[in-house]
């Protein structure tokens, strides 16, 4: 018998012989339905390709088969790949995402709020967020499982990586190599998300401390505009540092731009080291801390499936984090030879005449 293009209920019930309320609850599982009866009317679906919509199951079910998960943007680097892991996963359990751009902290509790309104799902991940405990609760009051993808939120579900500790290491390692002059790069935008910028300037600042170095935060703003910045400003500055330690590779990016446009030798006479080890890390040469952003979007969509499945709530995750050594770092010049503010031009950024 030749197969329909557009299968219906009514042609499912037909070729197995059952009235199409049989076919029903066949398909969305419900119980009453006799075994011999139940394999016939999957066979015929089977042959005809039908499958019940979700929508018209989750009358019955209260599934839904969707994961909302929230993320502040949709750009930079980060969220995007992120995102690309829990999509993946949670498609192999059957699972489909909704993604919804918050925008900034202060829209973020009326958004939460207005979830359930707006789409019905069976849980929430929230991508890169740091609640105030206002928007935990009503996070919580949706009484769905709720997973926070790269933030801890304590007595919650969770997985991360230890951004402090990473960014600490990373500063002992520009240490060890002889450097004392080195400043962090921590960016600030108009948004209210920290990120997190707190837990990496906070792993540095300790380094520094137990070295007895001196440390020197710039604070500019995100992406490679505000490495260009940041980087600008430290070339006018005397003393000049010796490295820099961006708190992410787009801000580290920009360091690298106005370094080469000064011409300043990297790493002959200035060492950078980022975090996060995006695509343009390798293409630049740049020595950063890789965090397994892939795998954190991953490991939240198995933690939902296993609190759909049951799971209690509240199980904590930290992935690893490395070192990736290439040649944009190196041991410091003789004093003689280390750039002051007297060898370099201000530079201004690219998109200025």
């Amino acid at each position: 018998m030749p197969v329909p293009k557009h299968s219906r209920m009514s042609d499912v019930a037909r070729r197995a012989g059952v009235s199409a309320s049989t076919v029903s609850r066949v398909l969305r599982g419900a119980p009453g339905v006799a075994p011999a009866v139940r394999a016939r009317v999957e066979r015929a679906a089977a042959e005809l390709s039908y499958a019940v919509a979700r929508d018209a199951s989750s009358l019955v079910t209260g599934a839904t088969g969707r994961v909302a998960a929230i993320v502040p943007f949709l750009h930079p680097w980060f969220f995007g790949v992120a995102l690309s892991g829990l999509v993946r996963r949670l498609r192999t359990v059957g699972l489909d995402t909704l993604v919804y751009e918050a925008g900034t902290t202060g829209e973020l509790a009326g958004f939460i709020g207005e979830l359930p309104l707006r789409r019905n799902v069976d849980a929430v991940v929230a991508l890169a967020l740091s609640p105030d405990p206002e928007s935990v609760r009503r996070l919580e009051s949706l009484g769905l499982p709720v997973v926070f993808c790269s933030r801890t939120v304590p007595g919650r579900s969770s997985v991360c990586v230890d951004d402090r500790g990473a960014a600490a290491d990373a500063t002992r390692y520009l240490l060890n190599l002889g450097h004392v002059r080195i400043a962090y790069l921590q960016s600030r935008d108009d948004t209210g998300f920290s990120w997190s910028s707190q837990d990496r300037v906070s792993g540095y600042l300790d380094a520094m401390e137990r070295a007895g170095t001196h440390p020197q935060v710039v604070t500019t703003g995100p992406g490679s505009g505000g490495g260009w910045r940041a980087t600008a400003e430290l070339l006018a500055s005397d003393p000049v540092p010796t490295a820099l330690f961006a708190e992410s590779d787009d801000v580290a990016m920009g360091a690298l731009g106005v370094l080469r446009r000064c011409r300043v030798p990297v790493p002959g006479a200035m060492s950078v080291i980022g975090f996060d080890n995006q695509d343009m890390a390798e293409v630049m040469d740049l020595t950063t801390v890789a965090q397994p952003v892939t795998e954190l979007g991953e490991e939240a969509g198995r933690m939902v499936a296993a609190l759909l499945a049951g799971e209690e709530a509240g199980r904590q995750v930290r992935l690893a984090t490395r070192l990736v050594v290439r040649h944009s770092a190196a041991a410091p010049l003789d004093t003689t030879h280390r750039p002051t503010r007297t060898h370099q031009p201000i530079a201004k950024e690219p998109h200025e005449p």
